[in-house]
């Protein structure tokens, strides 16, 4: 074999194995990772800017077991990145003590709050709000108090202790009511509740086929059925005592030293990443750029709306307060 020859196989061998070292594995929930997501566009626009990195998903359908995963495998976890945890979660991942602070320019950040965690920054995020038919629904609710009120209403939400949804919720409503009021504002929800499903997508598909007037998700819903089947139908509530927010975010596992994932991290908050992302998780975008005119404006006119303080939304208040809801419903 020629000296030329020699050269040119070492180099190779270097490069495959340089390609190979360059790996991202990336725990995700299933509205990132799973087919329908924009998981796959995003690796794959990614990966061709950047073909000495390779992008692999691990998706969990719940961002709750993705968790506990985290905290089973603690520093033997084959994370470099992770997409998906909310903001109740925050608190007992930080505790895990596997990520660490993200070198990131929070200028990038527009959102409806001031964001300072270090160690997750969201990616995108949306107001919680109940859905309805306006061509069944004439006259919606204003309030949360009008719709634990009134017993005229039927209402669909999500199990607090299996969705990040239901625990929006019970956030919200006792923000709202108070540790006074609470109990007795959930045995009168209770009694025109029609179910409490396990997770957004079996509750939504319940009230898309007319078993419920109102569902809970975020007031972004509206926008899939006008973009993605031209009905205008939908509509969100925007209640008087004002709102609060889900954001999912990403974080870094710390020491991994993946110059990959951190160029994969940063991707994310790109507008040609956010692009992509917008659309398909049918959210609002969390940096501050031009998306696509519908969900801009949206997120415009969410600007004036109220905002509640959720900074008594903590791990500790969050179980105390689902025991509450469980301890009523379980009469």
């Amino acid at each position: 074999m020629s000296k030329t020859r020699l050269i040119l196989t070492a180099l190779s061998a270097l490069s495959t194995s340089a390609f190979a070292a360059q790996s991202v594995n990336v725990y995700t929930e299933e509205f990132f990772g799973a087919d329908w997501g924009p998981g796959l566009e995003i690796k794959n626009v990614f990966e061709k800017a950047n073909p000495q990195c390779q992008i692999h998903y691990t998706v969990f359908e719940q961002t709750s077991t993705l968790l506990n995963r985290l905290r089973l495998e603690k520093n033997k976890t084959q994370a470099d990145l992770v997409l998906g945890l909310h903001e109740q979660q925050l608190e007992a991942a930080e505790k895990t003590g596997l990520f660490e602070k993200i070198n990131f320019d929070f200028n990038q950040l527009d959102l409806p709050e001031s964001w300072k965690n270090p160690y997750f920054i969201p990616y995108e995020f949306g107001q919680f709000a109940f859905i309805y038919d306006k061509t069944k629904l004439t006259n919606p609710p204003k309030s949360l108090q009008e719709l634990v009120e009134r017993q005229d209403l039927r209402v669909i939400y999500q199990d607090p202790r299996t969705s990040s949804m239901g625990r929006g919720l019970v956030a919200w409503m006792n923000l709202v009511f108070g540790e006074n009021q609470i109990q007795q504002a959930w045995e009168k929800l209770a009694k025109h509740t029609v179910t409490v499903g396990k997770g957004w997508t079996e509750t939504y598909g319940a009230f898309l086929k007319g078993e419920a007037d109102l569902v809970l998700s975020h007031n972004t819903s509206p926008l899939y059925h006008l973009l993605k089947e031209q009905k205008d139908h939908y509509a969100a509530t925007q209640f008087t005592e004002g709102a609060i927010y889900q954001y999912t975010t990403a974080a870094k596992i710390a020491h991994r030293n993946n110059a990959c994932a951190d160029r994969f991290l940063q991707f994310i908050f790109t507008p040609e990443a956010q692009k992509i992302i917008t659309p398909k998780n049918v959210m609002l975008s969390a940096i501050s750029a031009e998306i696509e005119p519908h969900f801009d404006a949206l997120k415009q006119s969410q600007k004036a709306s109220k905002t509640l303080d959720s900074s008594r939304v903590t791990e500790s208040a969050l179980k105390s307060w689902i025991a509450t809801w469980q301890q009523v419903l379980s009469k």
